[in-house]
């Protein structure tokens, strides 16, 4: 092949229409994404796009919304521990899961019901 696919540039989930702030709220203020701005053209459609070191995660508008309940991202993560005791303080419900040989991982969905994984290899 004369092409190469370098990396995911960004995962994208759906949310409803003109929950962006409590979008921030669980992505910026408690994950500690960074938000950034939607170009122009597509602030318009609403969401919010959010990065943190090399994640890029977009949130769109779904009309109608459904969550993702099966499909996710996985974040991997350093010092897993310490995640999941700054979720309990922030009163983030999550689900332990030890069935991934080598991996301490936890599930949890955002404030719309989207799945999200994130582990850290042992």
């Amino acid at each position: 092949m004369s092409f190469t696919i370098n990396k995911i540039d960004h995962v994208q989930l759906a949310m409803p229409k003109d929950l962006q702030e409590k979008a921030r709220g669980f992505y910026r203020d408690t994950l500690g994404f960074e938000e950034v701005e939607k170009p122009e053209p597509l602030r318009k459609r609403g969401g919010a796009w959010f990065t943190l070191g090399a994640v890029h995660l977009h949130l769109g508008v779904e009309e109608p919304f459904s969550p993702a309940k099966k499909a996710h991202p996985a974040f991997e993560v350093r010092e897993i521990e310490e995640l999941k005791k700054h979720l309990k303080s922030h009163g983030v419900d999550f689900t332990v899961d030890d069935n991934l040989p080598g991996a301490n991982r936890i599930y949890m969905s955002d404030p719309f019901g989207n799945r999200l994984e994130f582990l850290e290899w042992l």
